[in-house]
């Protein structure tokens, strides 16, 4: 029997939503299975897909979502605290709070105590934006408890909670 013959056949996605075997299947990963960075790195990429998915049709990627939900638990903060907290590089959260001003969720007050700082404040439509992106994402858990099982994703956060 040639290897060819021995393999199983590709899997593509049948008409009924199966999934059958594709090329990308078939290649090996080596050490790879066991480095429990590539698992987690391939986890994460499902994780905001799906997130991505799910928050898609409000337009929130993962990290605006993580910095609209510290402001609005810490309202008054610093640019730079958000960016340490949530380890963001400065330039790119001056990016993600010029994007969420515009779409007027943030608004930025100078410091009185700096006046080089700006205190970082949710907008009442930022609040109540905040409010509707944390249904979609409780959504978003629900899926991933779906994916994992309760058990696993609690699991999974007691394992990680040490890296938060």
């Amino acid at each position: 029997m040639t290897a060819t013959a021995a393999r199983t056949p590709p899997r593509k996605r049948a008409s009924n939503g199966a999934a059958r075997r594709s090329e990308a299947d078939e290649i090996g990963l080596d050490a790879l299975v066991g480095h429990a960075g590539y698992a987690v790195r391939r986890f994460q990429i499902w994780i905001f897909q799906d997130f991505v998915r799910t928050l898609g049709d409000v337009e929130i990627r993962p990290t605006q979502y993580s910095v609209l939900t510290v402001i609005g638990a810490n309202p008054g903060l610093s640019q730079m605290a958000v960016a340490k907290r949530l380890g963001i590089e400065r330039a790119r959260l001056v990016h993600l709070l010029d994007s969420l001003e515009q779409r007027k969720y943030v608004k930025r007050i100078k410091s009185k105590e700096d006046r080089r700082s700006h205190a970082l404040h949710l907008t009442a439509q930022g609040e109540t934006a905040l409010a509707k992106f944390k249904g979609l994402a409780a959504e978003h858990e629900r899926n991933v408890e779906a994916k994992i099982g309760k058990e696993n994703r609690e699991q999974l956060l007691r394992i990680l909670a040490g890296f938060t």
